[in-house]
C-alpha cells in the first residue's frame, strides 16, 4: 500500500472543500435556498427576546392580561414559524445531497476502472473501499449540516450581538470578553484535529483491508489455524483506531469546555451586573430579560462551533482522500488532453496497410521495469525481440521469475513498456485506444477471476454485446466446461464471490471460455491449463487447437503437452529471448530448454 498519510501543516480546509464545488454546482439553487431559509428561521428565534421585552415592560408591568395573551400568541407563532422553516430546510437538502453523494461514488468507481494495474498493485483495497463509503458519507454530512450552519450560526451570532449591544452596550461588551480566547482555541483545535482526523480515517481503511482479506482468505486462515493471529492483528488495529478516536474526543472535549465555560461565565457576570442596574433603576426589567434571552439564544450557535469545526475537518480530510484517487492519472491520460503525435510505427487513417512482414504480434527491443522498482535495479525485461506471425501460436517458456507473465501483461497494456514497442499488424499498441486494443486481444490468466454473477455472464464478458447462446455454448465446449449446463440453473447459476463455489479446474476452464468466446484476433494465455487433470487437459488441448488455427496466440507454458499446442517456442532467459524454434529443435539444441522440459531444473515453476 502506498503512503497515504498526508501532512496537514500546509493544507487549507477551505481550499480542499472548495474542490467539491463541481459536484455541488448542479444543486446549488436548492442549497442556497435552504441556507437562506435556515438564516431566516434562526433570526426568527432572535425576535422572541424582543417580544419578551415588550411583554415584561408592557402588559406584565401594566397588569394587562389581554396583552399577556397577545404576547403569548406571538411567541407561539414565532416558535411554529421557526420549526416549519427548519423543516423546509431539511426537505430542501435531503434529495440533492444524496444525489451528490451518489454522483461522487459513481465517479470514483468509473475512475478506478480507468486507472492502470500498477495503481491497484500499490493500493490496498480497503483504503479504496473506505474512500467510496465512509469518506463520502462524511462529505454528505458536511454538505447537509456544517456547511449550512457555519453560515447560519455566524449570521445568528452577528445579529444577536448587535441586538445585545443595542439593548445595553456595557452588558454587551461583558458578554464579548470571551471572544478572543474562544477564537484562539478554535484555531489551535482546527490544526490538531485535522491531523488526528486524517490518522483515524486512514486507520479505518487499514481495518477495512484486514477484514476484506480475512473474508477472502478464510480458507487459508482456517487451513493453517491462523484465526487467532488474524484476530490479534485485527485487535491491534482496532485498539489503534480506538486510541485515535479517544484523542479526537479529548480534543473535542477541550474545545467544548472552553466554548461552553467562558460564555457561560460571561452571561453570569452580565446577569449580576444587569440585576444591579435594574435595582438602581438604570435598566428596565424587560431590557434585562431581552438581553439575557438573546444571550441564551446564542448559546447553541456558540456551543456548536466545536463539533461543526470537527465535522468540517473530517469532511476536508475525507475530500482530500477522495481526490487523492481522482488525481491519479488514468490509463488514457487526463480527460480532455490533446492527442500527441502518433508513436513510431502507428498507422494513420488512410495510410497503406503494413507489409506482410510487419503483420502479426511483434515485440521490438522491449524493456520493462516496474514503476515502483528500487532505483538502480535492473529491468525485468531487457531488449525482448519476438515476432509471432499471423495465425501462428507461440509458446513462451522460461524459469520462475524470468518475466513471462509480465511479458504477456504488456500486450493488452495492463502495464506499458518502459522502452521499445509492441505492434499488432504493424500498429504500435500505444497508438490504439485501449478499448480497441482489448477488443482485439483476449487474455486468460493462470489465476482465474470470476465475479458474483452467473456462469454465462462471466463467460460473455469476453465477447461483444449481443453475443448469443450459440457462441456461449461453443466457448464452453472448447474449454471443456460443459459442466456449467449441469449446475442447478445451468449457465444462469450464480457463482460465489471469486467463483470459490467452483473447483480450481472449473474456474480455469470458465476463464478460458471467456478468452475464446469473442473469437479474438490475438489470444494471450498465461498457462491456462495448469489446474486441469491429465484427461481434461488433453480434451481441452484438442478443442483449443481448432481455435488456435484461426488466431495469433502467445501461450505461457511449462509442460510439454501445452508447448506442443504451439507452432513455435520462445525461451525467455535473463529478461531476453534466448532462443526461438520448434519444441523438438530446442529440445535438441538448447540445454536450458531441455532442463526446463525434463523437470531437472530446481526452478521448475508453478508459473509466474
Amino acid at each position: 500500500m502506498p503512503t497515504t498519510r498526508a501532512t496537514t501543516e500546509d493544507r487549507s480546509a477551505v481550499r480542499t472543500l472548495a474542490r467539491l464545488w463541481p459536484y455541488v454546482r448542479p444543486v446549488r439553487a436548492r442549497l442556497f435556498t435552504a441556507a437562506f431559509v435556515a438564516v431566516v428561521a434562526s433570526c426568527t428565534g432572535l425576535v422572541i427576546p424582543l417580544v419578551l421585552k415588550w411583554m415584561v415592560d408592557g402588559p406584565v408591568a401594566g397588569r394587562d392580561p389581554a396583552g399577556v395573551w397577545l404576547g403569548a400568541l406571538c411567541l407561539l407563532l414565532l416558535g411554529v414559524a421557526e420549526a416549519v422553516l427548519f423543516g423546509i430546510r431539511r426537505w430542501l437538502v435531503a434529495r440533492p445531497l444524496s444525489h451528490v453523494e451518489a454522483e461522487m461514488r459513481a465517479g470514483l468507481y468509473r475512475h478506478l476502472q480507468r486507472l492502470p494495474v500498477a495503481f491497484h498493485d500499490r493500493w490496498a483495497s480497503g483504503q479504496l473501499l473506505s474512500r467510496g463509503t465512509t469518506d463520502l458519507m462524511l462529505v454528505r454530512m458536511f454538505l447537509a449540516f456544517p456547511l449550512t450552519f457555519l453560515l447560519v450560526n455566524s449570521v445568528t451570532i452577528l445579529v444577536g450581538v448587535v441586538i445585545m449591544l443595542v439593548q445595553d452596550w456595557t452588558l454587551g461588551l461583558v458578554v464579548l470578553v470571551p471572544a478572543v480566547p474562544v477564537v484562539w482555541t478554535c484555531v489551535i483545535f482546527e490544526r490538531r484535529y485535522a491531523e488526528v482526523a486524517r490518522r483515524a480515517q486512514d486507520q479505518v481503511g487499514d481495518l477495512t483491508t484486514v477484514v476484506e482479506e480475512s473474508v477472502l482468505g478464510i480458507r487459508i486462515i482456517k487451513g493453517f489455524g491462523h484465526h487467532r493471529s488474524q484476530a490479534r492483528a485485527f485487535g491491534e488495529l482496532a485498539v489503534g483506531l480506538r486510541g485515535t478516536e479517544l484523542r479526537k474526543a479529548r480534543l473535542l472535549a477541550t474545545i467544548w469546555g472552553v466554548i461552553v465555560t467562558l460564555p457561560e461565565m460571561a452571561i453570569g457576570a452580565a446577569l449580576v451586573l444587569g440585576a444591579v442596574q435594574v435595582a438602581d433603576g438604570d435598566l428596565s426589567a424587560g431590557t434585562l430579560v431581552a438581553f439575557l434571552s438573546t444571550a441564551l439564544a446564542l448559546r447553541w450557535p456558540v456551543d456548536s462551533i466545536g463539533f461543526l469545526l470537527a465535522m468540517s475537518q473530517e469532511a476536508a480530510t475525507a475530500t482530500e482522500r477522495y481526490f487523492e484517487v481522482l488525481d491519479e492519472t488514468p490509463e488514457d491520460g487526463p480527460a480532455g488532453a490533446a492527442p500527441g503525435p502518433a508513436p513510431r510505427g502507428a498507422t494513420a487513417p488512410g495510410e497503406a496497410r503494413p507489409a506482410a512482414a510487419a503483420r502479426g504480434l511483434r515485440f521490438e527491443d522491449v524493456r520493462f521495469r516496474y514503476p515502483d522498482a528500487p532505483p538502480g535495479s535492473p529491468p525485468l525485461l531487457t531488449g525482448v525481440d519476438l515476432h509471432i506471425r499471423p495465425g501462428e501460436s507461440m509458446a513462451l517458456v522460461g524459469a520462475t521469475g524470468s518475466g513471462k507473465t509480465t511479458l504477456t501483461a504488456l500486450v493488452p497494456r495492463l502495464h506499458d513498456v518502459t522502452s521499445g514497442r509492441i505492434t499488432l499488424d504493424g500498429v504500435d499498441i500505444t497508438a490504439m485506444p485501449r478499448a480497441e486494443l482489448r477488443a482485439r486481444v483476449a487474455v486468460a490468466f493462470e489465476e482465474p477471476t470470476l465475479f458474483s454473477t452467473s456462469v454465462g455472464e462471466n463467460v460473455l464478458m469476453g465477447a461483444a454485446d449481443g453475443t448469443g447462446r450459440k457462441e456461449l455454448d461453443r466457448a464452453l465446449a472448447v474449454a471443456q466446461a460443459e459442466f456449467a449446463h449441469d449446475l442447478p440453473d445451468g449457465t444462469a447459476t450464480r457463482v460465489g464471490e471469486q467463483g470459490l463455489s467452483l473447483s480450481g479446474g472449473q474456474r480455469q476452464r470458465l476463464a478460458l471460455a471467456r478468452a475464446v468466446v469473442g473469437r479474438p484476433e490475438f489470444l494471450v494465455l498465461d498457462d491456462p491449463l495448469s489446474a486441469l487433470d491429465v484427461h481434461t487437459e488433453a480434451a481441452v488441448e484438442a478443442a483449443l487447437r481448432q481455435v488456435l488455427s484461426d488466431t495469433t496466440a502467445l501461450i505461457v507454458a511449462h509442460r510439454p503437452s501445452t508447448v506442443l499446442l504451439a507452432d513455435r517456442v520462445a525461451l525467455l532467459s535473463d529478461g531476453r529471448i534466448a532462443a526461438v524454434g520448434t519444441h523438438h529443435e530446442l529440445l535438441r539444441d538448447n540445454a536450458e530448454y531441455a532442463r526446463l522440459m525434463s523437470g531437472e531444473s530446481e526452478e521448475q515453476e508453478d508459473i509466474r
